[in-house]
Formats: C-alpha cells, sequence, structure tokens
C-alpha cells in the first residue's frame, strides 16, 4: 500500500475530505467524507488503474492492455493509459451511461459495446479479444495492483482525519473494499470496516455471511458502478478476513442520500458513491452497536 501511494504521489489528486454539522448533529458522531468525485476522471477508479499500469514494463504497456467495465474502470484505465503510453481497449455494455463511454474515448480508449442482458458475459468477451489481440488484462477490481490502488483512498483518509471508529465503503467487486479494509487494518486498528450495497444487489452481502461465494446478474439498482456479478478470487477472501460487517440499503435510501450531499454539501456525487451516506443516514449506526455485531461475528468465525 505504501508503494502504491508514492507510486501516486503527484499524479493522483489527493482529495478533500468534508464534513457537515448537520450530519454531525444528527448522527451524535463526528463524521468525514472522503470525496473522490473530485479525483481525476471523478472517481477513485482512477487509482487503482494507474498503479497496475506503472508496475507493468514498459514494454508490456505499449504492447496494449484490456479491460471491461460499465463506465468508471474503463474511463480511469483509458485515462492511465494515455499518461502512461498504453493502448487501452474496454469492453462496455451497451447500456452504460453514454457520458461515461464517450469520456472513456476521449481519453483514447477503444470501446467494445456488447449486450449484457443476453450472449457472453463481459469476463469472456475480454478473455477472448485480449488472447486474440495479445494484450494483458487489467480486472476492475480482482486484481493485486488495483486493489493497492484503491486502498490509498482509506490511507489518506485516516492520515488526514486520524484513527477511525467505523468506516463505511461502498462494495461491488470489493476492490475498493478489501484495499480500504487493508489499509484500515494498517493505520486505525481499532477502527470497524463495514461494506455497503444496494439490497438490489447483495451478493457481497450474501457471500459474506454464508461464506460461499454468491453471484447476481444485472441487478436493477440505480447504483450501476456495484453492477458486478461477484467478489473476486482475490478480493472474496480479503473482505471475509478484515471487513467487519456487510449491509445493504434500499433504491430508496441510495436516492434520499445522494440528494442530501447534492443539497446539504453542494457536491456532486453518483448514486455508487452515496451508499455509505445512504447506510449511515438511514441505520445512524451506534459504536455500541457495532460492536456488538464484532463480537458476534468473531465467535461465529471461531466456530468455524
Amino acid at each position: 500500500m505504501a508503494a502504491a501511494a508514492e507510486r501516486l504521489r503527484g499524479i493522483a489528486h489527493r482529495t478533500p475530505v468534508l464534513t457537515s454539522r448537520t450530519i454531525d448533529e444528527r448522527t451524535g458522531a463526528r463524521v468525514f467524507f472522503k470525496c473522490e468525485n473530485f479525483q481525476r476522471m471523478g472517481a477513485f477508479k482512477f487509482r487503482g488503474a494507474y498503479n497496475a499500469l506503472a508496475r507493468m514494463p514498459a514494454e508490456d504497456r505499449r504492447r496494449g492492455v484490456l479491460t471491461y467495465s460499465s463506465g468508471n474502470h474503463a474511463q480511469a484505465l483509458a485515462l492511465a493509459g494515455r499518461l502512461l503510453g498504453a493502448p487501452v481497449t474496454v469492453v462496455m455494455p451497451s447500456d452504460a451511461p453514454a457520458i461515461k463511454v464517450a469520456a472513456t474515448r476521449g481519453y483514447g480508449g477503444e470501446v467494445v459495446l456488447y449486450d449484457r442482458a443476453s450472449g457472453p458475459t463481459r469476463e469472456e468477451i475480454g478473455t477472448r479479444l485480449a488472447s486474440e489481440r495479445g494484450l494483458l488484462l487489467v480486472p476492475p477490481f480482482d486484481h493485486p495492483d488495483v486493489i493497492a490502488g484503491q486502498g490509498t483512498t482509506a490511507t489518506e483518509l485516516i492520515e488526514e482525519t486520524g484513527a477511525l471508529h467505523l468506516l463505511l465503503v461502498p462494495c461491488g467487486g470489493g476492490g475498493l473494499l478489501s484495499g480500504c479494509a487493508l489499509a484500515a487494518r494498517a493505520l486505525s486498528p481499532k477502527c470497524r470496516v463495514i461494506g455497503v450495497e444496494p439490497v438490489l444487489a447483495d451478493d457481497a452481502t450474501r457471500s459474506f455471511r454464508t461464506r460461499t461465494l454468491h453471484t447476481v446478474r444485472n441487478p436493477d439498482t440505480i447504483a450501476d458502478g456495484v453492477r458486478t456479478p461477484s467478489l473476486g478470487k482475490i478480493t472474496f477472501p480479503l473482505v471475509l478476513d478484515n471487513v467487519d460487517d456487510m449491509v445493504t440499503v434500499s433504491e430508496e435510501a441510495i436516492v434520499a442520500a445522494t440528494l442530501e450531499l447534492w443539497n446539504r454539501m453542494k457536491i456532486v456525487v453518483e448514486p455508487t458513491g452515496a451508499l455509505p451516506a445512504a447506510a449511515h443516514r438511514r441505520q445512524v449506526p451506534t459504536l455500541e452497536a457495532f460492536e456488538g455485531l464484532r463480537q458476534v461475528e468473531s465467535k461465529r468465525r471461531r466456530s468455524k
């Protein structure tokens, strides 16, 4: 994680941490918002994409890389590729937000569209294209260098705020969640790390509860950044070992939290980025409640 942070120094933005007196008063806690909406290309994904490409030998980058993404990782890898001289091909669903498809192309990425409602999956298409074209695959979350890059989000947050009691993190494929959990374990060991998913895309929550990998196909959630089918081979065990709990939020809660961030804090946030705020806004969990959850989970794991 430290090496990834050094690699990103001066390249990725050190994004601001904002607070709201109103939210603090409502929750009875000091709440910090790490604003990765101010990151290059507008999301934390730039951290992992750049770190992964920067770690590659130059000759491998020149051959080109390929990924699959509904939007943010697509833009992130395309931008990182432009900065590091790597041609980038991205497999994107045909129903991806048009603005994200346009941005990916604007950063220089070649976009290959597919229909995610039928036919081969994006992973199958990506693997085939990478083999046919001799490209290296940089998946959106299930990659050690991507995870390390995403984890620098929490590293920066804790460096600025000091030790935390609770860290709420959006979860799709688990790259950000597992990276941030590892950072929190190192820098704020007593911090409770909680992953947040939409109710309609709760595969990671079910996987966490049962310790068996679950999948979901094309969930109908407004939070398009977490419509991934499942946790990955790398992120699943990392989540099991380093995350204290998972919670889910309704579509209504996501919309309400997004609007509150827009109206109260005057920041434009994607619904996916508002997932932690939705969990905090709806549940207003106390530290005592999460301590109880932690003890229950600890007993359950010891019994396995």
